[in-house]
């Protein structure tokens, strides 16, 4: 048996976060060259100043979590580089400058957000320590869903209440929330999955739980109709809802609970549909977008679906379509931009990035020795694959749209700093699976047995 230990693919990390940055300075070049014919000035100053903020990054990893994944960081490394090349890009198409468009202020709130992920991952030494804050994580959680809600501070935007405005900043408290409930829902469910497992009667060929094991899923239930209901906020509800959901089922293993979370959840959403006209216009939406009535109502999606319809299988190329024409094209709609530009192929690739950093959380979870771990590390990919689900669903028209945005893709502050810090935890908690286990000095217990057995003969 080889006693080798596991190789940390640190190098490996260094050259694939090189590569993703030379990718987007070379997207940054095609753009500038596609919209003025000439390279954009101060190129190797932004380029540089990216480059800055990745391998630093990397070198925190190296110091403080120096078996750690080795594919995360070069995948948001690239998608958030993207993103910002696109945001540009838009501002270009709106007549802006880099000194009033929205990829410069993307840019900082990029940088603030790495620093705090690397802040995470010094303070965090060991992700187990979380678990001793299970309840006080929920109660933040919830109090950041509840935060949009109060008068002085909580704002309105185009009919959603999930915005707090301090001064000239705004910010998205649930971002946050998304991630202090998975640790909430982790800590909890490690403790009540032995009771949450006990077989109840069977129906339909599903094992149900018991009646009394039904609360915390109906709580759970109720909270998240609580957002839509008093934030109209539709996307929150199902990521929230679908979190637990999908924990829980990582927790016990059994279907039921998959069975019983979309019925709640089909009940919610026709009730929301009978009860809520921004519910009902968002259906008429996603079912007969070219109508009359949806276009009076909202143009959006469909300049969407038809600005990926002109990107083709190759796109326009960057720089040379019309993604302004589409509203909120740098934020809910960066998908449709990205597919009238780079095409279906590109997107298709974008989509597979965001695969590989799911299928790395997973993995992260499989090798994890801790119950606290594994949950935690399920629940932050389901998350991030959940989201991005909605999101290219909304667009298009697999399900109706939700509001949400687009990880590390789409512009806002609040959505970069919950991401990169949801990929710090994940980092902390990959160094913890994959590092070796500290090597006992003396013999082993088994061998200690055995020469006692000896002896006594």
């Amino acid at each position: 048996m080889s006693n080798h230990p596991p190789r940390q693919g640190r190098n490996v990390e260094l050259a694939l976060v090189i590569t993703a940055v030379a990718i987007v300075l070379l997207a940054y070049v095609n753009v500038g060259l596609a919209t003025s014919g000439s390279i954009p000035p101060g190129t190797l100053a932004l380029a540089g100043g990216y480059l800055a903020l990745a391998v630093g990054f990397h070198l925190v990893l190296r110091w403080r979590a120096s078996y750690a994944d080795p594919l995360m960081l070069p995948i948001v490394t690239l998608l958030n580089g993207l993103g910002l090349v696109m945001i540009h890009r838009i501002d270009l198409a709106n007549g802006k400058s880099i000194a009033d468009g929205v990829a410069l202020r993307q840019l900082v709130w990029t940088g603030v957000a790495m620093v705090i992920a690397a802040i995470v991952l010094v303070v965090l030494r060991d992700h187990r320590v979380l678990r001793r804050y299970t309840y006080l994580a929920g109660a933040i959680g919830f109090a950041l869903l509840l935060l949009p809600l109060l008068p002085v501070i909580g704002t309105s935007i185009y009919g959603s209440r999930i915005w707090i405005q301090v001064g000239p900043l705004s910010f998205q408290p649930g971002e946050i929330a998304k991630i202090a409930l998975a640790i909430f829902f982790a800590g909890y469910l490690v403790q009540t999955r032995d009771a949450l497992s006990v077989a109840g009667r069977k129906v339909l060929g599903l094992t149900l739980p018991r009646a009394r094991d039904l609360g915390p899923i109906l709580v759970a239930w109720l909270a998240s109709l609580a957002v839509l209901i008093f934030e109209r906020d539709l996307g929150s509800s199902l990521l929230f809802f679908g979190l637990f959901v999908a924990m829980l089922y990582v927790a016990t293993e059994r279907v039921s609970w998959i069975a019983i979370g979309l019925t709640l959840f089909c009940v919610g959403a026709y009730v929301a549909y009978l009860v809520f006209g921004h519910v009902q216009t968002r259906v008429l939406l996603w079912l007969d977008t070219f109508s009359p009535e949806a276009l009076a109502a909202s143009d959006q999606l469909a300049k969407g679906l038809m600005g990926m319809a002109a990107g083709g299988m190759f796109g326009t190329g960057l720089g040379r379509g019309r993604p302004d024409l589409t509203y909120f094209a740098e934020s809910d709609f960066i998908i449709p931009s990205f597919g009238e530009e780079i095409g279906l192929i590109g997107l298709f690739a974008l989509l597979m990035l965001y695969a590989l950093l799911v299928q790395r959380g997973l993995r992260t979870s499989l090798g994890t020795r801790d119950g606290f771990g594994k949950l935690l590390a399920a629940g932050l990919s389901f998350s991030v694959a959940l989201q991005c689900f909605v999101v290219v669903g909304g667009v298009t028209r697999v399900i109706p749209l939700t509001g949400l945005t687009m990880p590390f893709l789409s512009s806002g502050g609040s959505s970069l700093l919950a991401n990169w810090t949801l990929v710090a935890i994940l980092l902390r908690i990959s160094d913890h699976a994959r590092r070796p286990p500290p090597e006992v000095s003396g013999p082993s217990p088994v061998a200690e047995a055995r020469t006692e057995v000896v002896r006594m003969r």
